[in-house]
């Protein structure tokens, strides 16, 4: 260990200098560089410098040369400490003929990284030593300092033409012109909202979002269960109800039992014959459900990396928002919900997943008796502006119970559609079976 230390810190000094002459003589486009690289990312401290002052020159418009950027480093007292006028003319002796800008700028980026993971691991090091909090919180702060420095090298700048976007699509123009007949998305249990929405949609964060009591759960298993029995692998991270309870829901919406009776044990001989087919019809399905109250996006996403590393997985469903926590500390809750609001858009996005997140409500469409909207979203950070697709579940009887007239009548609200329309579906809720289907109470909410 000793003689891994003394060895120094990764870097590649010929690269920076090569690198850095490149830009000298004009022979590299600054702007695509600054596009991957900052001056962090150079060892040297003088290098580092010299590179801000580059950029300085570039955003003014002013040629760079050994000339200008000596001016320009004595005009910021920093001339001395980058070894004056002699270093900045030694950096372009010696330089090939062959450019391979990409090779040195990969290098640079690679021998960064591994300085900036020997710095956080130092620094986790030290919270250990100190016993800077317990086990689980360190191994979480552990986690979200690696993902950062993961998704620092997540490439930029990838600008494409439409025809190279049209042409790189899986399949060619005929596949980007034509897209299977429902979308070209993840289906969901509801034709009409499948055809609203073109399906889930990789990359998507979407929001499914009612009062409480009102299905939210219900509509989020159904959603992973018909996803799975169409192939499309789901993840259902559960921080509310056991995995247990969750099968036992997912049985009795299948095979049509009581979910009462099923969940007391009180089944006559027909209905655990219907709920042993349920329970056959589900075997094998590509469907995972954790219900370890992996409550922080680390942790979230550690698992996640994990069962991908072993399945192929198209959909993430959490449920639900207002159980998740950050592993910091932060200025409020509604900060503390940004945060992780951002990083499930990020996640869909770096995944390639689309991410179904359940979601509470604020008090004020119950107390006002009313369809929810946008606004009552207020209170949880930043998701209506993150969120590709807002769904909003309704069922009036919620707020008038006496009413028997309203049982079983619900609707789903696409409050907003980054891509799409908006607007209502109307639906029904099934008590006995607890599932949700199409059109007007009395139907079946057969899928």
């Amino acid at each position: 260990m000793k003689d891994l230390f003394e060895k120094g810190l990764p870097a590649n000094l010929e690269s920076e200098r090569m690198l850095l002459g490149f830009i000298e003589l004009g022979y590299a486009d600054l702007d695509a560089i600054e596009a991957v690289l900052s001056p962090d990312d150079f060892s040297l401290e003088k290098h580092r410098r010299i590179f801000a002052r580059m950029q300085d020159l570039h955003r003014r418009g002013d040629s760079i040369d050994y000339v200008t950027l000596f001016n320009e480093l004595k005009r910021q007292g920093e001339a001395e400490s980058c070894d004056g006028l002699g270093y900045l003319t030694d950096l372009t002796n010696g330089l090939p003929q062959i450019l391979n800008l990409d090779t040195h700028i990969r290098i640079i980026q690679e021998k960064s990284t591994l300085r900036r993971t020997i710095f956080a691991c130092q620094h986790l090091m030290k919270r250990c030593l100190a016993e800077d909090g317990n086990s689980q919180e360190l191994l979480a702060d552990a986690e979200a300092l690696l993902s950062k420095l993961a998704e620092k090298r997540q490439p930029h700048g990838q600008w494409l033409t439409p025809t190279e976007v049209i042409t790189s699509f899986p399949g060619g123009v005929d596949a980007f012109m034509s897209p299977n007949r429902g979308g070209t998305g993840i289906p969901t249990p509801w034709p009409r909202l499948t055809s609203t929405l073109c399906g889930l949609q990789k990359g998507d964060l979407v929001l499914l979002a009612a009062r409480p009591s009102m299905g939210k759960s219900v509509a989020a298993m159904q959603m992973a269960h018909y996803g799975a029995k169409h192939g499309h692998g789901g993840a259902f991270f559960s921080l509310e109800m056991t995995k247990e309870a969750l099968v036992r829901r997912l049985i009795s919406a299948i095979g049509k039992v009581d979910a009462q009776r099923l969940r007391s044990g009180m089944l006559n001989v027909e209905e655990r014959g219907r709920a042993l087919r349920a329970a056959s019809e589900v075997e094998g399905l590509p469907l995972w459900i954790d219900d370890t109250r992996a409550r922080t996006m680390p942790a979230i996403t550690s698992a996640l990396c994990k069962l991908r590393a072993r399945h192929s997985v198209e959909v993430v469903f959490i449920d639900h928002l207002q159980l998740m926590k950050s592993t910091g500390r932060t200025e409020s809750r509604h900060h503390e919900l940004s945060e992780i609001s951002h990083a499930l858009k990020h996640l869909a996005n770096e995944l390639e997943v689309a991410v179904v997140l359940v979601s509470q409500l604020n008090r004020d469409c119950e107390r006002e008796k009313r369809r929810p909207q946008l606004a009552d979203l207020k209170e949880t950070g930043s998701l209506e502006e993150d969120a590709d697709v807002v769904v909003f579940i309704h069922r009036p009887e919620q707020y008038n119970r006496q009413d028997e007239s309203l049982r079983g009548i619900a609707e789903f609200i696409i409050g907003k559609q980054r891509n799409g329309p908006t607007g209502k579906l109307p639906m029904c809720f099934v008590h006995e079976h607890q599932k949700f289907g199409e059109g007007a109470p009395g139907g079946t909410g057969d899928e």
